[in-house]
């Protein structure tokens, strides 16, 4: 049986470095690195729909019940905008998952930064609409989302850690090429229109600057 895929708000990475040469040399400091067509760089985590439904249900005490909860967060999802493809570098890997991955920390520009940053004030009022109370608490006791590092940080999963040293390690800077923003696994969440089109009506995400 396949797990529930998880739902996350990322931009696909299209290249890192200058040439195919410059990602195949991270081989070095990983085993089973992962193919560059399917590299992606995390701006929100959601989790796996129904678990994030039930943590909502669970925490208000069946005020706001997992089936409003889901089809609430889908609506949410639907209006989120999106973030234009940008550069950015990275220049150290990090452990990833409690130390079972490998990733490369990444230093995005600062309107990328400004995204992620209204996208967490932006599940700050989803959840107060959820009538969840102590919103920082939950965020940081849901299991669905997960939240510690380096959830926080921009990061790219590239493989397994040869090394059972901690790290994290310095690499050579590379330049990272990002497209524009989606929701990882759309196709699974009930009901979702997957048309292309987004609004970012009511939700305090910006507009401009990066933003289409």
């Amino acid at each position: 049986m396949q797990p529930a895929p998880r739902i996350t708000v990322e931009v696909p990475v299209l290249s890192v470095g200058s040439g195919a040469g410059d990602y195949e040399a991270l081989g070095n400091y990983v085993d089973a690195l992962r193919r560059p067509q399917g590299l992606h760089l995390t701006l929100l985590h959601i989790g796996v729909l129904a678990d994030f439904a039930r943590d909502i249900a669970d925490w208000t005490k069946g005020n706001t019940t997992a089936g409003d909860a889901a089809g609430t967060t889908v609506a949410w999802l639907e209006r989120l905008p999106v973030l234009a493809g940008f550069a950015a570098r990275t220049q150290r890997l990090v452990l990833l998952g409690g130390g079972r991955v490998s990733g490369l920390e990444v230093e995005v520009p600062p309107h990328v930064r400004d995204y992620q940053v209204s996208l967490v004030t932006a599940l700050h009022e989803l959840l107060d609409a959820l009538l969840v109370d102590n919103v920082d608490d939950f965020i940081l006791s849901s299991k669905a989302l997960g939240f510690r590092y380096p959830r926080w940080t921009p990061h790219i999963a590239v493989g397994r850690p040869k090394s059972r040293d901690r790290g994290p390690w310095n690499i050579e800077p590379l330049a990272v090429e990002c497209g524009p923003s989606r929701i990882r696994n759309r196709q699974f969440l009930p009901g979702l229109d997957t048309g292309e089109g987004r609004r970012d009506q009511d939700l305090g995400l910006p507009g401009a600057g990066g933003v289409q």
